[in-house]
Protein backbone atom coordinates (compact mmCIF):
# COMPACT_ATOMS: atom_id res chain seq x y z
CA UNK A 1 0.00 0.00 0.00
CA UNK A 2 2.75 2.72 0.96
CA UNK A 3 4.43 1.59 -2.57
CA UNK A 4 1.04 2.82 -4.46
CA UNK A 5 0.93 5.85 -2.27
CA UNK A 6 4.16 6.80 -3.30
CA UNK A 7 3.60 6.33 -6.72
CA UNK A 8 0.22 8.06 -6.68
CA UNK A 9 1.51 11.30 -5.21
CA UNK A 10 4.73 11.33 -7.87
CA UNK A 11 2.00 11.12 -10.31
CA UNK A 12 0.04 13.90 -8.59
CA UNK A 13 3.20 15.98 -8.18
CA UNK A 14 4.80 15.53 -11.87
CA UNK A 15 0.71 16.65 -13.11
CA UNK A 16 0.87 19.60 -11.18
CA UNK A 17 4.28 20.58 -12.81
CA UNK A 18 2.88 20.09 -16.20
CA UNK A 19 0.45 22.51 -15.16
CA UNK A 20 2.42 25.01 -14.04
CA UNK A 21 4.92 24.82 -16.68
CA UNK A 22 1.94 25.02 -19.39
CA UNK A 23 0.56 27.88 -17.37
CA UNK A 24 4.05 29.94 -17.73
CA UNK A 25 4.43 29.33 -21.49
CA UNK A 26 1.39 30.22 -22.59
CA UNK A 27 2.09 34.00 -24.73
CA UNK A 28 0.78 36.77 -22.29
CA UNK A 29 -2.94 38.28 -23.41
CA UNK A 30 -2.02 41.67 -24.12
CA UNK A 31 -5.67 42.62 -25.60
CA UNK A 32 -6.81 44.77 -22.25
CA UNK A 33 -3.73 46.48 -21.96
CA UNK A 34 -4.07 47.09 -25.62
CA UNK A 35 -7.59 49.11 -25.87
CA UNK A 36 -6.53 50.58 -22.29
CA UNK A 37 -3.37 52.58 -24.52
CA UNK A 38 -6.35 53.38 -27.19
CA UNK A 39 -8.75 54.58 -24.40
CA UNK A 40 -6.27 56.34 -22.08
CA UNK A 41 -3.04 57.64 -24.09
CA UNK A 42 -4.82 57.95 -28.08
CA UNK A 43 -8.58 58.73 -27.65
CA UNK A 44 -8.00 60.67 -24.90
CA UNK A 45 -5.37 63.12 -26.81
CA UNK A 46 -7.97 64.00 -29.13
CA UNK A 47 -7.70 61.00 -31.65
CA UNK A 48 -10.70 60.05 -33.15
CA UNK A 49 -11.03 58.06 -35.99
CA UNK A 50 -12.70 55.04 -36.00
CA UNK A 51 -10.05 53.29 -38.61
CA UNK A 52 -6.74 54.69 -36.86
CA UNK A 53 -7.91 53.76 -33.22
CA UNK A 54 -9.14 49.99 -34.63
CA UNK A 55 -5.82 49.98 -36.04
CA UNK A 56 -3.87 50.20 -32.92
CA UNK A 57 -6.46 47.62 -31.50
CA UNK A 58 -5.18 45.10 -33.57
CA UNK A 59 -1.28 45.51 -33.86
CA UNK A 60 0.42 43.76 -31.23
CA UNK A 61 2.65 46.38 -30.11
CA UNK A 62 4.30 43.63 -27.98
CA UNK A 63 5.93 42.28 -31.08
CA UNK A 64 7.89 45.16 -31.78
CA UNK A 65 10.09 45.69 -28.57
CA UNK A 66 12.79 43.68 -27.13
CA UNK A 67 11.22 40.64 -25.35
CA UNK A 68 12.36 42.05 -21.31
CA UNK A 69 10.37 45.07 -21.97
CA UNK A 70 6.84 43.49 -23.37
CA UNK A 71 5.28 44.21 -20.29
CA UNK A 72 6.06 48.19 -21.03
CA UNK A 73 5.19 48.21 -24.37
CA UNK A 74 1.93 49.29 -23.70
CA UNK A 75 3.10 52.34 -21.52
CA UNK A 76 3.17 56.26 -22.66
CA UNK A 77 6.91 56.02 -22.90
CA UNK A 78 9.46 55.28 -25.66
CA UNK A 79 10.12 51.69 -25.44
CA UNK A 80 13.51 50.41 -26.61
CA UNK A 81 13.74 48.05 -29.42
CA UNK A 82 17.41 47.54 -29.68
CA UNK A 83 20.71 49.46 -31.41
CA UNK A 84 19.79 52.75 -28.92
CA UNK A 85 16.91 52.67 -30.77
CA UNK A 86 13.02 53.18 -29.37
CA UNK A 87 9.21 52.81 -30.45
CA UNK A 88 7.73 56.54 -30.46
CA UNK A 89 4.60 57.20 -27.88
CA UNK A 90 2.05 55.69 -29.05
CA UNK A 91 0.07 58.60 -29.73
CA UNK A 92 2.47 59.96 -31.41
CA UNK A 93 2.35 57.52 -34.06
CA UNK A 94 -1.53 58.00 -33.70
CA UNK A 95 -1.36 62.01 -34.26
CA UNK A 96 0.84 60.82 -37.33
CA UNK A 97 -1.91 58.78 -38.69
CA UNK A 98 -5.04 60.43 -37.90
CA UNK A 99 -3.34 63.49 -39.89
CA UNK A 100 -2.07 61.38 -43.15
CA UNK A 101 -6.29 60.48 -43.26
CA UNK A 102 -4.96 57.45 -45.55
CA UNK A 103 -7.89 55.25 -47.72
CA UNK A 104 -8.07 51.73 -48.79
CA UNK A 105 -6.27 52.59 -51.86
CA UNK A 106 -3.05 54.39 -50.96
CA UNK A 107 0.29 53.74 -51.10
CA UNK A 108 2.45 55.17 -48.86
CA UNK A 109 6.20 55.71 -48.29
CA UNK A 110 7.87 55.76 -45.14
CA UNK A 111 11.30 57.50 -43.90
CA UNK A 112 12.76 55.25 -41.05
CA UNK A 113 11.68 52.09 -40.60
CA UNK A 114 12.78 51.42 -37.29
CA UNK A 115 10.66 48.47 -35.39
CA UNK A 116 8.30 48.62 -37.86
CA UNK A 117 5.57 49.25 -35.67
CA UNK A 118 4.11 52.43 -36.84
CA UNK A 119 4.87 50.40 -40.46
CA UNK A 120 2.34 47.58 -39.20
CA UNK A 121 -0.54 50.86 -38.29
CA UNK A 122 0.17 52.60 -41.94
CA UNK A 123 -0.45 48.96 -43.71
CA UNK A 124 -3.79 48.38 -41.63
CA UNK A 125 -5.28 51.65 -43.08
CA UNK A 126 -3.71 51.59 -46.76
CA UNK A 127 -3.08 49.32 -49.76
CA UNK A 128 0.89 49.36 -49.63
CA UNK A 129 3.47 50.76 -47.66
CA UNK A 130 6.86 51.55 -48.90
CA UNK A 131 9.62 51.66 -46.04
CA UNK A 132 13.30 52.50 -45.81
CA UNK A 133 15.59 52.77 -42.71
CA UNK A 134 19.26 53.65 -43.08
CA UNK A 135 20.52 51.25 -40.42
CA UNK A 136 20.65 47.75 -42.24
CA UNK A 137 19.69 45.45 -39.13
CA UNK A 138 17.08 47.88 -38.31
CA UNK A 139 15.48 47.25 -42.13
CA UNK A 140 15.96 43.58 -42.02
CA UNK A 141 14.46 42.86 -38.61
CA UNK A 142 11.45 44.82 -39.28
CA UNK A 143 11.22 42.18 -42.59
CA UNK A 144 11.70 39.29 -41.07
CA UNK A 145 8.94 40.40 -38.05
CA UNK A 146 6.40 41.50 -40.67
CA UNK A 147 6.78 38.06 -42.34
CA UNK A 148 6.27 36.35 -39.16
CA UNK A 149 3.85 38.64 -38.51
CA UNK A 150 1.65 38.05 -41.83
CA UNK A 151 1.86 41.47 -43.33
CA UNK A 152 1.76 41.28 -46.62
CA UNK A 153 1.36 44.88 -48.29
CA UNK A 154 4.70 45.96 -46.82
CA UNK A 155 8.11 46.59 -49.02
CA UNK A 156 11.29 47.05 -46.90
CA UNK A 157 14.52 48.18 -47.61
CA UNK A 158 17.59 49.64 -46.14
CA UNK A 159 18.70 53.05 -47.48
CA UNK A 160 18.94 56.42 -47.21
CA UNK A 161 15.41 57.73 -47.28
CA UNK A 162 16.68 61.21 -48.78
CA UNK A 163 16.41 59.85 -52.30
CA UNK A 164 12.63 57.83 -51.65
CA UNK A 165 11.77 55.12 -53.74
CA UNK A 166 11.54 56.54 -56.78
CA UNK A 167 10.10 52.76 -58.79
CA UNK A 168 7.27 52.98 -56.66
CA UNK A 169 6.48 56.80 -56.97
CA UNK A 170 4.27 58.52 -56.73
CA UNK A 171 2.89 58.37 -53.02
CA UNK A 172 -0.66 59.59 -51.76
CA UNK A 173 1.48 59.51 -48.55
CA UNK A 174 4.63 60.25 -47.13
CA UNK A 175 5.67 60.15 -43.36
CA UNK A 176 9.26 60.66 -41.63
CA UNK A 177 9.63 58.87 -38.25
CA UNK A 178 12.97 60.76 -37.85
CA UNK A 179 13.57 64.47 -37.91
CA UNK A 180 14.83 66.30 -40.74
CA UNK A 181 16.29 69.43 -40.80
CA UNK A 182 14.47 70.62 -44.13
CA UNK A 183 12.16 68.55 -46.98
CA UNK A 184 13.91 66.43 -48.85
CA UNK A 185 13.26 67.97 -52.74
CA UNK A 186 13.09 64.34 -54.17
CA UNK A 187 10.26 63.31 -51.37
CA UNK A 188 8.53 66.72 -52.21
CA UNK A 189 8.94 65.57 -56.25
CA UNK A 190 7.92 61.67 -55.09
CA UNK A 191 4.28 63.17 -53.59
CA UNK A 192 1.13 62.42 -55.43
CA UNK A 193 -1.04 65.29 -56.06
CA UNK A 194 -3.14 66.01 -53.06
CA UNK A 195 -1.03 64.13 -51.50
CA UNK A 196 -0.07 64.30 -48.21
CA UNK A 197 3.32 64.52 -46.14
CA UNK A 198 3.75 64.56 -41.63
CA UNK A 199 7.28 65.10 -40.54
CA UNK A 200 8.97 66.37 -37.05
CA UNK A 201 10.37 69.08 -38.75
CA UNK A 202 13.32 71.02 -36.69
CA UNK A 203 16.86 67.97 -37.09
CA UNK A 204 18.97 68.18 -34.27
CA UNK A 205 17.03 70.54 -32.14
CA UNK A 206 15.93 68.82 -29.10
CA UNK A 207 12.04 69.52 -29.34
CA UNK A 208 10.58 69.71 -32.76
CA UNK A 209 7.08 70.41 -34.65
CA UNK A 210 4.85 67.29 -36.62
CA UNK A 211 3.36 69.37 -39.30
CA UNK A 212 1.20 68.37 -42.10
CA UNK A 213 1.85 69.67 -45.83
CA UNK A 214 -0.28 69.22 -48.45
CA UNK A 215 0.73 68.86 -52.33
CA UNK A 216 -1.22 71.06 -54.67
CA UNK A 217 -0.32 72.17 -58.17
CA UNK A 218 3.21 70.93 -57.71
CA UNK A 219 4.02 72.67 -54.38
CA UNK A 220 3.89 72.11 -51.03
CA UNK A 221 0.90 74.02 -48.93
CA UNK A 222 0.78 74.11 -44.84
CA UNK A 223 2.58 73.30 -42.46
CA UNK A 224 -0.50 72.74 -40.45
CA UNK A 225 0.70 72.11 -36.90
CA UNK A 226 -0.41 69.27 -35.26
CA UNK A 227 1.61 68.91 -32.03
CA UNK A 228 5.34 69.64 -30.44
CA UNK A 229 6.98 66.08 -30.51
CA UNK A 230 10.66 64.62 -30.20
CA UNK A 231 11.86 62.56 -32.51
CA UNK A 232 15.82 61.27 -33.47
CA UNK A 233 17.31 63.53 -36.10
CA UNK A 234 17.47 62.16 -39.57
CA UNK A 235 21.01 61.09 -40.96
CA UNK A 236 22.52 60.81 -44.22
CA UNK A 237 22.96 62.73 -47.22
CA UNK A 238 20.11 65.80 -46.01
CA UNK A 239 23.21 66.59 -43.30
CA UNK A 240 25.25 67.78 -46.26
CA UNK A 241 25.75 71.10 -47.22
Amino acid sequence: MQRDYDFDMKIHYILIACVLVASCSKPADFTEQRKAMVEQQILWRGVKDRRVLDAFLTVPREEFVLPQYRDKSYADIEVPIGLEQTLDRPYEDAFIVQALKLTPSDSVFEVGTGGGYLTAILSKLAAQVYTIDIVPELADSAKARFEKLGYENIAVKAGDGYAGWDEHAPFNAIVFTCSPPEIPKPLIEQLAENGRMVLPLGGEEKFQELLLYTKKNGKLEGPVRIAAVTFVPMKGKVLEK
